[in-house]
């Protein structure tokens, strides 16, 4: 839970080039955490962003 009581139920994921994941950050809404992952994408490096629920099974 976070400082408000919500339940940060989806995450930001990171994929470097060597293949390596990474948990970036924890969002309330789907929507929150895809607007992330769009703006991080956006940078233009190598790496790769998706959004996930906590619990979903990995990749």
């Amino acid at each position: 839970m976070g400082d408000s009581g919500a339940l940060l139920t989806w995450v930001v994921v990171r994929q470097d080039d060597n293949g390596n994941r990474y948990r970036v950050g924890r969002y309330e809404t789907e929507a929150e955490a895809q607007k992330m992952a769009d703006s991080l994408d956006s940078r233009g490096h190598k790496q790769l962003y998706w959004v996930e629920r906590v619990g979903s099974p990995a990749l």
